[in-house]
Order: C-alpha cells, then sequence, then structure tokens
C-alpha cells in the first residue's frame, strides 16, 4: 500500500481519536498555504494528502477497514530493504547456477554433430526459461511464508477458458433437457420441491 495516513499525519497506528483531531490541527496549522511565504503549491499538496487522512483515520468504521488492509499489504521500506537482499542474494545463486549448468552442458556434448550456434541459443533459451521461474517461485513462496498475500493478473486466455467451461456446461444442461425422462424427472423433482422453487422462480421471473 503506497499511502500511510499514519505518517502523513505523524502519529502513531495506535493513537487514539483524540491524538487523530489534535494532530490534525496542528499539521492545518503548520502546513496552511495562506500561513506560508511562498511555494503554496506545495503546501496544498501537503494540506490535501492531511485532509485525505483525516477523513479515514477520524471515521471509525474507515479506519477499520483501512487498519485491516494496511496489516495485509503494507510493506515497511526496513523489510522493503531486507526482502530485497535476500532476493539479490538468491538471484546471485541463481545466475551461477546457470552458468555452471551452461559450461557442463555445453562441455557434455560439444563433438556432437548439432549445429553449434543453433545449440547453445535452444540451451540458453532453455536455461533462462528454467532460471527465471525457478526465481519466480522461490520469491512468491518466500513471501507468502510471511504472510504476504499474492495476487496473479488474468490473461485473456483465462477468460476465454471461463467462457468455454461456461458454455460447455450450458451445452450440455440444454442436451440434457430435451432427453424426455430426465425433463421429466427435472420437473417433478421442481414441483415437489418447496426449497428448489422458492430459488429457482424469482430467476424465472427475470426471463419472462
Amino acid at each position: 500500500m503506497e499511502k500511510n495516513y499514519y505518517d502523513w499525519l505523524e502519529i502513531s497506528p495506535n493513537a487514539s481519536p483524540e491524538i487523530v483531531d489534535k494532530a490534525y490541527k496542528t499539521l492545518v496549522k503548520k502546513y496552511h498555504p495562506d500561513l506560508q511565504d511562498n511555494n503554496k503549491e506545495k503546501y496544498e499538496e501537503i494540506i490535501k494528502k492531511i485532509n485525505e487522512a483525516y477523513e479515514v483515520l477520524s471515521d471509525e468504521n474507515k479506519r477499520k477497514n483501512y487498519d485491516i488492509n494496511l496489516k495485509n499489504n503494507y510493506i515497511s521500506p526496513e523489510k522493503y530493504e531486507e526482502l530485497f537482499r535476500e532476493n539479490e542474494n538468491l538471484q546471485n545463486e541463481l545466475n551461477n547456477l546457470k552458468k555452471n549448468f551452461s559450461n557442463s552442458s555445453i562441455n557434455n556434448i560439444k563433438n556432437t554433430n548439432y549445429d553449434n550456434n543453433k545449440f547453445n541459443y535452444n540451451l540458453n533459451k532453455k536455461i533462462n526459461s528454467a532460471v527465471n521461474k525457478a526465481y519466480q517461485d522461490a520469491y512468491i513462496t518466500d513471501l507468502k511464508n510471511r504472510g504476504y498475500k499474492i495476487k496473479y493478473k488474468h490473461s485473456f486466455k483465462d477468460y476465454i477458458g471461463l467462457l468455454i467451461y461456461f458454455l460447455t456446461l450450458f451445452f450440455i444442461g440444454f442436451v440434457l433437457w430435451h432427453i424426455p425422462f430426465i425433463k421429466n424427472f427435472l420437473i417433478n423433482f421442481y414441483n415437489n420441491n418447496i426449497f428448489i422453487k422458492s430459488f429457482v422462480d424469482p430467476i424465472l421471473v427475470l426471463f419472462k
């Protein structure tokens, strides 16, 4: 999370509502553009941030939701630096692994009749793909172990697959509905089940 409202108001996350109010009033007096001699645009931006933070932290429900999001998503600068150093070390180890694997593989097959340029290109491509995947998997696993949530962006291919899945279900249902004994069974089941009727009837009304 990029916005840390507690930092903007210069208070602790455990600050009471009274402290929030006091900090807000103090900062407004300190940074109000009308009280500045120059660079008023800068102070206008600061006041906007202060007002935004106060609007959330002064409201009990908004603050509660914000605290939950902050806990799940916010990474402090110290934690970021720690993760950066650890992943930098991991990247160096994987690069060494790539180098050793590449040299070993080339030495083992250097006397074959393959075209060297084509082979080296394909080999390096496979190695890069394997190393990048290993690095990404290790990085994601590390973040999950630390309690961070990982969100994946769905591709166009994913949505196409989901559409095909629902169309397949619709087609199967359409075919089954036109089989007489299955159709009769479903109609009788619907007529004799109050729970199903209460669920299906509102849906049928939408299509009338």
